[in-house]
C-alpha cells in the first residue's frame, strides 16, 4: 500500500516542468476544438445530420476519424502499459487483433450496414431478428459506452493530476465540458472533424516520445538487449514461449491468442462496436463507407510502434515497474517518460496530444451512446412518432446525461493497474456476444427471430461467469487478466453460438422476403448503388486496399518472430 510519502515521491517523479509556452499550446487546442463545434452547428438541421453527419463525409475524413476514435488515451496508456508488462506481445493486438477484423468489416459487413440504411448497429438486429434482440443489444451497448467513456475520464484525471498537478475533479470537469460542448453543438460532424485534428495532434505527441525514448536506451538494439537481460528472451518476440503448456509473460498460448484475441475479441470489437462503425455510416456513399475501416487499417499497422516503444523503454528505465517494489504502475509508463524526456514546447504538444486522445475516446463513445439511446431506445419504445426536431433536442439532452454518467463510472477502472485489461474485459462481456449474434444472423439464414435475444443473453452471461467465477475465484488457474479475457471471449462466443443453434431449431425463422440485404447472398437496393465518379479507380478498390493491409500486417510479424 502506498504511504503519503510514496505518493509525494511519485508525484515528484511524474510532475512536468510546464511553462507558459506549454499552456499556450494547450489553450490554442481548446479554442480550435470549440471553433469546430460552432462551425459544425450550422449544418445540423435533422436527426440524420446530428447523429450521422447527413451521410455526407468523404472516405479520408471518416477513415482518419475511425482510427482516431480508437486511438484514445486508453489505447495509448493501455497499450504502453501492455508493453511494459508483456513486452512485444503487444503487436498481437494490432496485426492479428485488429487488421483482419477491420478488413472484414470493410469488405463484408459494411455493405449490409450501409446498404440497409440503418442508423446504428443495434438497429440492424431489429431488422434481422426482433425487437427483443434489438432492445437488449441497445441497452447493453449504451451501458458499455458509458463505462468506456468513464475509463477515458478516469485515465485523464489521474494523468493530468500527476503531470500538471490539477486536482482530478478539475481535469474531469474541463474535459467533460469541452466534449459536451462540441458534441451538443455540432453532433457527429463536430466529433469527427475534431477526431481528424486529434489524430495528427496525437502523432505529434507520440513520435518525439518514441524517438527520444530509443535514444535514451541506445537505440532498438540497446533496448532489446537490456530487455532480454532483465525480462528474458521471450519479452522481445511475438510468438516466443506461446506453445501450449509453455510459460510466457502474457499468460496465453498461440491458440488463445489466435482464437480469443485474433478472432473473437478482435472481430467482436471492430465489426459491432458502434463507436467505430458510426464513423463509416456517416460516409457519403457505400464505396466511401467500405473504404473507411480499410483506410484506417494502414496507420493502425504502424501505430503499434508509437505505443509499444515507450512501454518497452519504461520497462528498461524502471525494471520493477508495476510490482510491489515500485511506486509506478504500468499505466504510468507514458507519463513517466514525458516527465523524463520531453523539453518545453514539445511537452506542451505531448500534453495536448494526451488530452486530445482522452477527448477523442470519450467523444466517440458519448456520440455513439446518444445515437443508440435516442434512436434505438427513446424513439422506438418510449416517445414515438414525434417531430424530427424533438429528437435532435433530446439527443443534445441525453449527451449531457451521458457525460454526467461517465463521471460516475470513471472510478470503476481504478482497481486495474493496466486499464487495457479493464477495456478488454468489457469487450469480452459486451462486444463478443453481439458479434456471434451478428455473424450467425448474417451468414445463416435459418437463425430464427428469437435466437438473437437468447444468443446475446447467453454469450454475455457465459463471459461474465468465466471472468467473475472461474478466473477471479481461481477455479481454472489462468495467471493474468489478459489471459482470462481471451478465455472469456471464447466462452461467450461458444455459448452464444450454441444457444442460437438450439433456439433456431425449435422456433420459426424469419420469412425470406424480410431477409433481403440482411443475410449473405441476398441484396438490398442500397447495396446495388453504382460507384460515384472517381470511386472506381484501381487504387480505391476496397478489395485491393483490404488485402494489401492484411499482407503488410503479416509481413510486419517477420522481424518479431525470431
Amino acid at each position: 500500500m502506498q504511504t503519503p510519502t510514496d505518493s509525494v515521491q511519485l508525484a515528484a517523479e511524474l510532475r512536468l516542468p510546464t511553462n507558459a509556452l506549454d499552456y499556450t499550446i494547450l489553450g490554442i487546442y481548446f479554442v480550435v476544438v470549440l471553433g469546430i463545434g460552432f462551425a459544425a452547428r450550422t449544418s445540423v438541421k435533422t436527426t440524420l445530420d446530428f447523429f450521422l453527419s447527413g451521410r455526407s463525409l468523404p472516405a479520408w475524413i471518416t477513415g482518419l476519424a475511425f482510427i482516431s476514435a480508437n486511438l484514445a488515451a486508453t489505447e495509448i496508456l493501455g497499450m504502453a502499459a501492455n508493453s511494459a508488462q508483456y513486452g512485444a506481445y503487444t503487436v498481437h493486438w494490432y496485426w492479428i487483433g485488429a487488421i483482419p477484423a477491420m478488413v472484414f468489416l470493410g469488405l463484408v459487413m459494411m455493405p449490409f450496414y450501409y446498404g440497409s440504411k440503418v442508423r446504428s448497429v443495434p438497429e440492424f438486429l431489429l431488422l434481422r431478428f426482433d425487437k427483443w434482440a434489438h432492445l437488449l443489444s441497445s441497452a447493453l451497448f449504451a451501458f458499455a459506452a458509458i463505462l468506456i467513456a468513464g475509463v477515458n475520464l478516469y485515465a485523464l484525471a489521474i494523468v493530468v493530476e500527476a503531470l500538471l498537478g490539477w486536482p482530478q475533479w478539475v481535469a474531469i470537469v474541463v474535459a467533460g465540458f469541452f466534449v459536451l460542448a462540441y458534441i451538443t453543438l455540432g453532433g457527429l460532424s463536430s466529433a469527427i472533424y475534431n477526431e481528424v485534428l486529434q489524430f495528427f495532434v496525437i502523432l505529434a505527441a507520440l513520435i518525439p516520445l518514441s524517438v527520444l525514448g530509443l535514444k535514451r536506451v541506445d537505440g532498438w538494439d540497446g533496448l532489446t538487449d537490456q530487455l532480454t537481460a532483465t525480462h528474458g528472451e521471450n519479452f522481445t518476440t511475438a510468438w516466443g514461449g506461446t506453445g501450449i503448456g509453455s510459460a510466457n509473460p502474457l499468460g496465453a498460448n498461440w491458440l488463445t491468442i489466435v482464437l480469443g484475441l485474433g478472432f473473437v475479441l478482435s472481430f467482436g470489437y471492430w465489426t459491432t462496436n458502434f463507436a467505430e462503425v458510426q464513423r463509416a455510416l456517416s460516409a457519403k456513399n457505400l464505396s466511401a463507407a467500405q473504404r473507411t475501416p480499410l483506410i484506417a487499417a494502414y496507420p493502425k499497422i504502424f501505430i503499434v510502434f508509437l505505443v509499444m516503444i515507450p512501454g518497452l523503454v519504461a520497462a528498461v528505465l524502471v525494471p520493477d515497474i508495476g510490482t510491489a517494489d515500485s511506486d509506478l504502475q504500468y499505466n504510468d509508463a507514458i507519463p513517466y517518460l514525458m516527465a523524463q524526456l520531453l523539453p518545453n514546447g514539445v511537452l506542451g504538444i505531448a500534453v495536448t496530444g494526451l488530452l486530445a486522445a482522452f477527448m477523442a475516446g470519450m467523444a466517440a463513445n458519448v456520440s455513439s451512446f446518444n445515437t443508440v439511446f435516442t434512436t434505438d431506445i427513446w424513439a422506438k419504445y418510449v416517445v414515438r412518432d414525434r417531430e424530427d426536431a424533438y429528437y435532435v433536442r433530446f439527443g443534445r439532452l441525453i449527451t449531457a446525461i451521458g457525460v454526467a454518467a461517465s463521471v460516475g463510472t470513471a472510478f470503476l477502472a481504478s482497481s486495474f493497474s493496466n486499464i487495457m485489461s479493464y477495456l478488454q474485459t468489457l469487450f469480452s462481456f459486451f462486444n463478443v456476444p453481439m458479434f456471434v449474434v451478428f455473424i450467425m444472423g448474417m451468414f445463416w439464414k435459418r437463425a430464427s427471430m428469437k435466437s438473437g435475444f437468447w444468443g446475446l443473453l447467453a454469450g454475455t452471461t457465459a463471459a461474465m461467469i468465466n471472468y467473475f467465477v472461474l478466473y477471479k475465484q481461481d477455479v481454472i488457474g489462468i495467471p493474468t487478466d489478459q489471459g482470462a479475457n481471451f478465455v472469456s471471449a471464447i466462452a461467450g462466443f461458444v455459448a452464444g453460438a450454441v444457444v442460437m443453434v438450439a433456439v433456431s431449431l425449435f422456433t420459426a425463422p424469419k420469412p425470406d422476403e424480410e431477409l433481403q440485404g440482411l443475410v449473405y447472398g441476398t441484396r438490398s437496393p442500397g447495396m446495388a448503388e453504382p460507384p460515384a465518379a472517381g470511386d472506381d479507380a484501381w487504387y480505391r478498390r476496397p478489395a485491393l486496399l483490404g488485402w494489401g493491409a492484411v499482407v503488410l500486417a503479416a509481413a510486419c510479424y517477420i522481424p518479431f518472430s525470431f
